[in-house]
């Protein structure tokens, strides 16, 4: 199981040197990734009665940015987006942000997706809220082709490439484009054309179904069910210190291939401590 850390975007603070030092203090203390989450707009709650997601006073660094710095600093973390929220974004230039960090990172970018819950940040960036799950089929369908070939032409029921192509191409002519979601929709459409799955709960039961779910989709399409990776999420603040390996020895016999783990609502004091507890804690969860 190959073990990363998740950016703390809403801790970390904007100070660069802080930000640099986490990356290269993860990197050093032996994890294989880094993985951020995905916002542009935080909504205002003042005129929103009961708001409970993010708010302007939510700080995210803008992901693709980011892993341009990361790339530059680092020389093995995989780069993960745990999950761009797509259907928000043009699709084309996702694909020329992406291409560029591939390339700069020597093909170290692995794309998580997902369709985003926050109907105000759709509406402030110009995109229907509504079909966001055909929108998103349809756009990693389009990546896929614009990473692959210098030049293509694609007609669907959301998008419109007359002969035109990416410059550079990320070096593998493709990126692993991996969901997020929980919903059975999700769960199918990862089994079907899914590099992989990212999950946000415990190895329970309910896991088991969904895993099982995303298997019994892979072989439908034809596909091997070994082909589509996992990566559970151990958020350190909710889950007690005595069950960190069990969670992830219940995510490991589930077929997990991916682990991240996530420092964000420990109460911690300083930004700088995110990367301490993070590379104290590595030993304690990596394979026995």
């Amino acid at each position: 199981m190959r073990i990363g850390a998740v950016f703390p975007q809403l801790e970390i603070g904007p100070d660069p040197a802080v930000v640099r030092d986490w990356a290269l203090t993860v990197e050093s203390a032996g994890y294989t990734h880094a993985l951020a989450y995905d916002h542009v707009l935080g909504a205002s709650p003042a005129n929103r009665p009961g708001w409970k997601g993010y708010t302007d006073k939510s700080l995210f660094h803008e992901v693709f940015v980011l892993f341009g710095y990361f790339a530059a600093i680092t020389t093995s973390l995989e780069l993960v987006t745990g999950v761009l929220v797509l259907p928000q974004r043009q699709t084309a230039l996702v694909a020329k942000q992406a291409a560029e960090v591939d390339v700069l990172s020597g093909g170290r970018l692995r794309l998580g997706v997902g369709i985003g819950w926050n109907e105000v940040e759709y509406q402030s960036l110009g995109i229907p809220f509504e079909q966001r799950g055909a929108r998103l089929t349809e756009q990693v369908d389009v990546l896929r082709k614009l990473w692959a070939e210098p030049v293509i032409s694609y007609e669907g029921r959301f998008h419109e490439v007359v002969e035109a192509g990416l410059n550079p191409l990320p070096p593998r002519r493709n990126i692993p484009v991996w969901f997020g979601g929980s919903a059975d929709a999700v769960l199918r459409r990862t089994g079907r054309i899914g590099d992989g799955w990212m999950p946000q709960s415990p190895p329970d039961q309910k896991a088991r179904a969904q895993v099982e779910l995303i298997r019994a989709s892979a072989v439908e399409a034809g596909r091997g069910p070994a082909e589509v990776g996992i990566e559970a999420r151990l958020s350190l603040g909710a889950v007690p210190e005595k069950e960190w390996p069990a969670f992830v020895d219940g995510w490991r016999e589930l077929g997990a291939t991916h682990l991240c783990v996530n420092t964000m609502n420990m109460g911690l004091a300083k930004p700088e401590e995110h990367a301490a507890v993070l590379r104290d804690v590595l030993p304690l969860l990596q394979d026995r």
